[in-house]
């Protein structure tokens, strides 16, 4: 049934979408380095690599600069458009092709760069590859603005290593244990309420029992 609803609901999107697609995919053309798409390698289901659709908002080699597959506020290696593109999420609306062709589900564990997944404690990681990643999911909403959070830490990417790998570790555990139609609907409508209302804490309402953040991130995230 989620399968199903994958499609119907990813293709009605495509549809309804398309007039901000289009002037978004020229306007990338002609600006910052005339890339439309920028497919990286993810960890999907069954440990399986794949590549994920998104818009170009980085310099092309910003993996082997900076802070690597770590993004930052403020990252000097994002392109101008791709500021806009990353705050609103609009970059991550590729993945609907990746939903049609299977790889990804609406909602599901976000899929990870081989380097944020070994970054998981090995038993979560057994947890989340049981399903297909999501466009959106618990982690993603939880983590909507884990850009602002790496960016106060004093050692990025090792504070994404100690702290926020294995929280959101936890976090799609918790989904992959609970999901089903009534965590997939209110996954869908939460998302499309913290995109308009960014500071809700609605998700902690929804799933009153999720796992309780570390120390580190319980002031800024509940």
């Amino acid at each position: 049934m989620q399968r199903l609803l994958d499609i119907v609901l990813s293709g009605m999107a495509l549809v309804l979408l398309s007039p901000l697609l289009v002037p978004i995919a020229i306007a990338l053309r002609l600006t910052g380095e005339g890339e439309i798409f920028y497919v990286q390698t993810r960890i999907g289901r069954g440990a399986r690599a794949f590549g994920i659709y998104k818009f170009a908002t980085m310099l092309k080699d910003s993996p082997n600069l900076g802070t690597g597959t770590v993004t930052v506020r403020n990252d000097p290696r994002v392109l101008p458009l791709g500021h806009f593109l990353r705050k609103t999420k609009i970059n991550e609306l590729p993945q609907l092709l990746n939903i049609i062709k299977g790889d990804m589900s609406i909602i599901g564990p976000r899929p990870l760069t081989q380097r944020g997944f070994d970054a998981v404690p090995g038993v979560l990681q057994a947890e989340i590859v049981k399903v297909r990643p999501g466009l959106s999911g618990i982690g993603s909403i939880i983590f909507r603005d884990e850009e602002a959070l790496l960016h106060a830490a004093a050692e990025a990417p090792a504070f994404y290593d100690r702290t926020i790998a294995p929280y959101k570790g936890a976090l799609e555990a918790w989904y992959v244990s609970n999901q089903g139609l009534r965590s997939y609907f209110l996954c869908i409508a939460i998302t499309l309420w913290v995109v308009l209302f960014p500071k809700s804490r609605a998700v902690w309402t929804a799933f009153p029992d999720l796992p309780k953040p570390p120390a580190e991130l319980a002031e800024m995230l509940t």
